[in-house]
């Protein structure tokens, strides 16, 4: 079968293809080519090498709202591609406009609303798109938008739960990362050996945007010292070849605490 959905009697997806394990991410050949240039933050080559067919529309919506949360870019292109597949992969469409309303809401943004409350709409979605990601998501609209840390917390745990049981490396890397800064409160060496655990678990899946998302992280809980001042310039680099907005941002706050 060539499609990488699956669906539920009442017709809704089961995955989306967002973010799965890297045997199933990659599963279709029409498609894995763009999808490793997508975790690569190569999102334009990506977008020119997306076929035209229903998944490859699917795939395309999904890499205009990835390219969105790192570059901050207009959300105007990937609306416009979520619009596309609504009727065809509803709960796909849900998830991505959540994504970019919780982005929205997170940057202050003074623009229209683009979906509805993200929290509830995280939550309604579990089990109708990739296994876990929901359960993450709404973890982070828990802690980011609405204060939730104990909320925030089990939400985490779901979602790392699924993606030790799938196999799914780079769902785990984003759930340690959340999860390692919780810990640095209680356990300082626990918490780092997570931050330490998620850089290394996007290294492995080739996903540059993130890997400098986690070594900025890692700097932060570092504090001065020589690991963290690489990791600050690493970070600097990739946010400036890749155009990653709030990193940059991050990236020139990290390397004047050096001065």
């Amino acid at each position: 079968m060539s499609r990488q959905t699956s669906r539920r009697d009442d017709g809704l997806q089961t995955e989306s293809g967002f973010m799965k394990s890297d045997s199933v991410y990659y599963a279709d050949p029409q498609l894995a080519v763009a999808r490793r240039l997508q975790r690569a933050g190569h999102w334009e080559a990506a977008l020119r090498l997306t076929p035209q067919s229903e998944d490859g529309a699917v795939l395309r919506a999904e890499i205009l709202v990835d390219r969105h949360t790192w570059c901050l870019d207009s959300t105007d292109e990937a609306r416009g591609a979520i619009a596309e597949i609504t009727a065809s992969a509803p709960a796909t469409a849900a998830f991505l406009i959540s994504v970019l309303e919780y982005w929205r809401q997170l940057t202050k943004s003074d623009h229209p609303f683009i979906g509805p409350d993200p929290v509830a709409e995280f939550e309604r979605l579990d089990g109708q798109i990739a296994p876990g990601w929901a359960n993450f998501w709404l973890g982070v609209a828990l802690e980011n938008l609405r204060l939730d840390r104990d909320g925030a917390q089990a939400a985490y745990r779901r979602a790392l739960a699924t993606a030790l049981e799938a196999g799914d490396l780079l769902l785990e890397s984003y759930v340690v990362r959340h999860q390692g800064f919780y810990l640095l409160e209680q356990d300082r060496a626990a918490g780092l050996a997570l931050l330490r655990r998620s850089l290394h678990l996007r290294a492995a899946c080739g996903a540059r945007p993130h890997v400098a998302a986690a070594q900025a992280a890692l700097a932060e809980a570092l504090g001065v010292g020589p690991e963290s001042v690489l990791l600050r310039r690493l970070v600097a680099r990739s946010a400036e070849e890749l155009n990653l907005a709030w990193l940059k941002e991050d990236a020139r706050s990290l390397v004047s605490d050096e001065r």
